[in-house]
């Protein structure tokens, strides 16, 4: 299939038969895999500068060893976003926006057109990456991490939708208030202290520990963005687990000052992290993770910890294909931005599978060729 391709150079449900799917379906029993994505918003609009470029001949920002040079790096990550069947059109038809870059900013960036592609600047309904950007307030706001918040923002406290408010995993009613939709979330005893994807956890917590009850889209957009900074950050709907709308670009401030060590955050990534997948506790957990793999759940992120396929990289997929992506080391950012039609499939997934080969082509140097990146 043809495909085309720009580079700029510069300078996450229902369930499918082998993957859990990412929409914003009904809450499953306790072995169930629920949605990827705990809500879902419409976009809020287009922007139509194309983003920046950054000298190819910059200094390469990561450690300081006999690593590979910038341009291979740069080489490497375009020929597999161009190349690699995990990031092919027939994969991911929409296309996709992709960029890396450090602490410091923006490194190499590129476009697969597809028939939705979003440009740098584009402000998009983000979905379940709305998720690393409230638990990113929380500690922002509190100043620490505070153990009676840590089961909210893990899933492990047991606040869920039940079955009969499945709609609410996507998106709260319009005009609602933060307390009016979380007013649908109750606590289900067999889900305490186990991971539960659910967006109540987050929405009760808004609404009972926060203060936000009363907030309304416009209002909460300020009060998140008080602490997040976030130039083009919007919330058409309440939903605090995924109802936030950015851009790509705008997203990457967050990731750049997250590197920059600017959030309490920066040093929690990955911390109280629980097993995540049935492929570490089988049926002991409600998740969209792929059940053949060992991912684990943090402060409102996962962390990629299988043993095989998995790198430790801190990630938010969300349901339309937004991910966004730390690495282990916190020296590299990345961001995969699709615009999926509807919240449905493993259109998380897919952005993931596609973004970590992007990522290892990026801190290796080598271009990976096969849709699954090599231990």
């Amino acid at each position: 299939m043809l495909r085309a391709f720009a580079v700029c150079v510069v300078f996450l449900m229902g369930c499918g038969p082998a993957v859990p799917g990412l929409d914003g379906g009904n809450e499953q029993a306790d072995s169930g895999a629920p949605a990827f994505d705990a809500g879902v918003s419409a976009d809020a609009g287009v922007s139509t500068d194309a983003g920046s470029t950054l000298d190819a001949g910059a200094l390469d920002a990561g450690a300081m060893d006999a690593g590979p040079t910038e341009a291979m790096r740069i080489a490497a990550a375009t020929q597999t976003a161009n190349t690699n069947p995990a990031c092919s059109l027939t994969t991911l038809p929409e296309g996709f926006y992709w960029e890396i870059g450090d602490r410091n900013g923006l490194r190499a960036s590129g476009s697969v057109a597809g028939s939705n592609t979003p440009m740098a600047t584009q402000v998009i309904a983000i979905a379940s990456a709305s998720k690393w950007l409230y638990s990113t307030y929380v500690l922002q706001k509190v100043g620490s991490v505070r153990q009676s918040d840590v089961p909210f923002l893990n899933f492990t406290s047991g606040t869920v939708f039940p079955v009969a408010m499945g709609t609410k995993e996507l998106t709260c009613a319009a005009g609602e208030t933060v307390a009016e939709c979380a007013a649908s979330a109750i606590e289900r005893p067999t889900a305490v202290g186990k991971f539960f994807y659910s967006a109540g956890h987050f929405q009760k917590h808004a609404a009972t520990v926060m203060g936000l009850g009363a907030m309304n889209g416009a209002s909460l957009t300020t009060e998140i963005d008080s602490q997040l900074g976030l130039s083009d950050l919007r919330y058409l709907q309440v939903n605090l687990a995924g109802g936030a709308n950015t851009s790509a670009s705008g997203y990457a401030t967050f990731l750049r000052r997250m590197l920059s060590g600017g959030f309490v955050m920066s040093a929690n990534l990955g911390a109280q992290k629980v097993c995540a997948s049935e492929a570490c506790v089988a049926g002991a957990v409600a998740s969209p993770a792929p059940p053949t793999e060992g991912w684990t759940y943090s402060l409102g992120h996962w962390v990629e910890d299988d043993a095989t396929v998995g790198d430790h990289a801190f990630s938010s997929a969300g349901a339309l294909g937004f991910y966004p992506w730390i690495d282990q080391t916190k020296t590299w950012y990345g961001i995969v931005a699709r615009r999926a039609p509807s919240a449905g499939g493993d259109q998380g997934v897919a952005s993931l599978k596609c973004g970590r080969l992007i990522r290892q082509a990026w801190v290796t140097g080598i271009a990976t060729t096969s849709p699954t990146p090599t231990p």
